[in-house]
């Protein structure tokens, strides 16, 4: 074949790749991203932004569905799948949550039609209440095959999103403070399982090994240390100046948005920005939403506190969600 013709073919093949991968027809498999579901908007937001983002990445066959209280539900999002493609065979599902737990172990294997991972302790006979979610789940209409993935975990890539978090909340901060002033709190949920904790732990120690600032790792509930026991420690023989709290979270809502600020004496509804000089009072501990934990004792640290956004849609998700597909197609 002439060489320019060659190179003439391939410059097309290349550039119609990705328009052939979004037709869909070139691929017997496709790809669902499942997350938890909110009632409110943040979650959904960021969910939609990871899907187009992954999308535009990858042009593959693509849904994203959620738990509960958003739509599209798990089977819904699997219909959505076929209606695109009615030639799919395999179903590449991945739970988009940071750490494994009941609901990646438990509630969405059963809600795809798939043996549990194991035992769940909050119905050891497996026999749900009739207004469980998982009752209210329909059944998914799939005769492929459904291969459940693993969620995200303590990817070392994640650090760089906390750096780079880190970075842009001193970068917004008017105070010259220097790094031996300077304190990171990673914040995670918490759980009475112990994935949580396995996670966030490998998170912090990954973190802390290739930083400057002394570090720490609190957590929302359900688990020691609390956010407010981790700076306590943190500060009690030291004199910092600046505290950055990071919220290893995926997605922003009531615990990012309201829950944890809370905690930190720096929730202000007429502030929007993540930069706030510490200088409320902790009496009032109350939170204006439904969740029933307690969420230990409000900070006392009287210098400069720092709270980032979560992991939401940034690219380096995506990055991660390319490789586990790629290394599973």
């Amino acid at each position: 074949m002439d060489s320019n013709l060659s190179q003439l073919n391939e410059s097309n093949n290349s550039a119609n790749y990705k328009e052939l991968n979004m037709s869909n027809n070139p691929e017997d498999f496709g790809v669902l991203l499942i997350s938890h579901g909110s009632s409110l908007p943040y979650a959904e937001k960021t969910f939609q932004t990871i899907l187009n983002k992954y999308i535009e990445k990858t042009g593959h066959n693509t849904e994203v569905g959620y738990m509960k209280a958003a739509k599209p539900s798990i089977p819904e999002a699997i219909d959505n799948l076929l209606a695109k493609n009615n030639n799919i065979k395999r179903i590449l599902a991945i739970p988009v949550f940071l750490a494994p737990g009941i609901h990646t172990n438990i509630d969405i294997p059963i809600m795809l039609g798939l043996d549990q991972l194991e035992r769940d302790p909050r119905c050891p006979d497996g026999i749900y209440p009739e207004d469980h979610y998982l009752k209210e789940s329909k059944p998914v209409e799939f005769s492929g095959e459904i291969d459940l993935m693993e969620c995200i975990g303590p990817d070392p890539s994640i650090i760089d999103i906390i750096n780079n978090r880190i970075s842009s909340v001193i970068e917004g901060s008017a105070k010259n403070i220097g790094a031996d002033k300077t304190a990171v709190l990673l914040v995670s949920h918490g759980s009475r399982l112990n994935y949580n904790r396995e996670f966030i732990t490998d998170i912090y120690n990954q973190y802390k090994n290739q930083s400057n600032y002394s570090a720490g790792q609190g957590f929302m509930e359900l688990c020691k240390p609390t956010i407010a026991e981790s700076i306590n420690q943190m500060t009690e023989n030291n004199e910092f100046e600046r505290l950055i709290v990071v919220p290893v979270f995926l997605a922003p809502g009531v615990h990012t948005t309201r829950d944890i600020p809370n905690i930190l004496g720096i929730l202000d509804d007429d502030r929007t920005d993540s930069t706030h000089d510490h200088s409320h009072n902790h009496e009032n501990s109350n939170h204006d939403n439904s969740h029933d934990h307690t969420h230990g004792d409000n900070v006392e640290f009287d210098g400069e506190i720092l709270y980032c956004e979560p992991l939401g849609s940034d690219n380096i998700i995506i990055d991660i969600i390319e490789n586990r597909i790629e290394n599973r197609i």
